[in-house]
């Protein structure tokens, strides 16, 4: 999570301080979204703009206290983080849920009279009062009644938390988290408190950054004992046969087949139904999953269809159809599936056998280019199959490694952390969209609304939790490690990816591809470190 100097802006107009959720998007939607986040903590800057522009009932200026969007140089700061305020403020600091800390603050009247002569001087040097040329000292009690007593209590109230804000904060400087200081009193409250006592009372919650407990112990993560399982899938040598394989069918002719049933190495066309089996006939199924028409079936794919299916079809004609009984195993991809029997009926379209020619060198350069022998075209199918191979392997011991970590540590969220995070993904996978299917206005509108984003964040609530787990124990492992990464590596990245905004004609902040990067290259350490330590068991499912 980003922290770095925050400058408030007014809860009237923006109403981030009574707002527990940031942006519904990243402040900059172009940039990467990278796997490791670290935490920066936040400073606190006392200029705070709390209220609308004041427009007098005669005449209209700007509030001194007030500042727009589009230009902040209108703003007058009343204080500064060395202001030094006239009394002590009264701050009791009580621990809540989700790593937030509650501040109930007291500012004595002595603090509360200095903000509102200084108020009163600020309207003073700017509100043209009819009668007064400006900058001309005007009676306080003809100014308040030009410029109206609830203006001028808003305006004071704006200037004790502004002033007082930074000093409040103290107890959590270095450790709160950035856009997550929320007002929670609300402002009708404090002004009936000021309005009848001349002091004020408010409360702040703060999401601070969360202590990180692992399980057993702090050398949990040392020594791990993983267990990876990998697919069968990307065996390499498994995989390098099948490629060539279908290579050498794909230079092979289609013929029909017009004297005999279905037989291994044929391919048919098949219309497919399914029903589920019940006595009860009025409770039986249709199976809409298990359907299709004009299906292409190379029987030599047989282990990749419903078990049993093929010996079923075996024989079968053109033209012919057959109906059969299977029941889905209970391994079956599709959980609503597992265990149902199932009743199907098979039509056979057309059938075909594969006219292929002799397997020798004459056809390598087909199966290839640029080989010119059989041997040369398994070797490099190989090779790359194996390059392949590496690659998942790696990643599956990296998320192996990641859910186990994940696992070994008690962390209390703060919320603000886990919307960002979650923001953040939703905002990747939104553009990810937009890229692929080029949504309009309406439709990208409709999928940035807070509903839609609140929904994701409920969904993958579970997810979110993990991936913030997994990148607060790989920021630990760094720290308690003392891992280091090299500088050229962290300058060659940054440019590397700058090059690549700039190629996409992409908006970029260089500060933060850089922290991006320094996550990325700080998370490879800690996993390289882990691996190195760990113990790995390969399995093949």
């Amino acid at each position: 999570m980003e922290l770095c100097t925050r400058t408030f802006t007014s809860f009237l107009l923006s109403n981030s301080f009574f707002s527990s959720n940031p942006p519904l998007l990243p402040a900059n939607a172009k940039a990467t979204v990278f796997k490791f986040n670290s935490l920066k903590l936040s400073s606190f800057s006392p200029h705070i703009h709390l209220f609308q522009p004041f427009h007098s009932p005669h005449t209209s200026f700007s509030s001194p206290f007030t500042v727009s969007a589009a230009s902040s140089s209108s703003s007058v700061a009343v204080g500064t983080e060395q202001d030094r305020l006239p009394a002590e403020l009264n701050v009791t600091e009580t621990e809540q849920l989700n790593s937030t800390v509650k501040l109930h603050v007291e500012v004595p009247p002595l603090v509360c009279e200095d903000c509102y002569k200084r108020v009163i001087a600020e309207f003073m040097k700017q509100a043209k009062v009819p009668g007064f040329r400006p900058g001309k000292k005007v009676p306080e009690d003809i100014l308040i009644s030009y410029v109206g007593r609830q203006n001028v209590h808003k305006a004071t109230i704006e200037s004790i938390l502004r002033r007082t804000i930074s000093h409040a904060m103290t107890s959590v400087t270095g450790r709160a988290l950035q856009d997550s200081v929320r007002i929670v009193t609300k402002f009708p409250e404090m002004e009936k408190t000021y309005s009848s006592l001349g002091s004020l009372r408010y409360d702040v919650l703060v999401d601070i950054a969360p202590e990180i407990k692992w399980i057993p112990d702090d050398n949990a993560y040392k020594n791990l004992k993983i267990v990876v399982e990998i697919d069968s899938d990307i065996d390499a040598k498994i995989t390098s046969e099948q490629e060539f394989k279908r290579r050498y069918k794909s230079i092979g002719a289609l013929k029909v087949v017009a004297d005999r049933g279905l037989q291994v190495g044929d391919v048919a066309l098949l219309d497919i139904s399914a029903t589920t089996i019940d006595q009860d006939e009025s409770n039986v199924k249709n199976i809409p999953s298990a359907e299709s028409k004009g299906f292409n079936f190379d029987t030599e794919d047989g282990d990749k269809v419903l078990p049993g299916f093929l010996d079923s079809i075996i024989g079968i004609h053109r033209g012919e159809s057959k109906s059969f009984p299977l029941v889905f195993p209970e391994t079956w991809t599709q959980e609503n599936l597992r265990g149902v029997h199932a009743q199907f009926t098979v039509e056979c379209k057309e059938l075909f056998y594969r006219d292929l020619p002799e397997l020798d060198d004459s056809i390598a350069d087909k199966l290839l280019p640029g080989c010119s022998t059989v041997e040369q075209v398994k070797d490099y199918l190989l090779q790359r199959c194996l390059e392949v191979e590496q690659t998942a392997r790696e990643q599956a011991t990296d998320n192996a490694i990641l859910d186990r970590i994940s696992k070994m540590v008690e962390v209390d969220i703060p919320q603000s952390l886990f919307e960002e995070q979650g923001r953040q993904l939703y905002g990747a996978n939104l553009l990810e969209i937009q890229a692929k299917m080029k949504l309009n206005e309406q439709q990208l509108a409709s999928l940035s609304s807070p509903k839609a984003v609140n929904q994701y964040l409920e969904h993958q609530k579970e997810n979110i939790t993990n991936l913030i787990k997994q990148n607060l124990a790989v920021g630990d492992i760094y720290r308690r490690e003392n891992l280091q990464f090299a500088t050229e590596d962290l300058v060659k990245e940054v440019e590397n990816s700058i090059a690549e905004f700039k190629r996409q004609n992409q908006e970029y902040d260089e500060e933060r591809v850089k922290d991006q990067v320094q996550e990325i290259l700080e998370g490879a350490k800690v996993l390289e470190w882990l691996r190195e330590h760990a113990e790995i068991q390969y399995i093949t499912r």
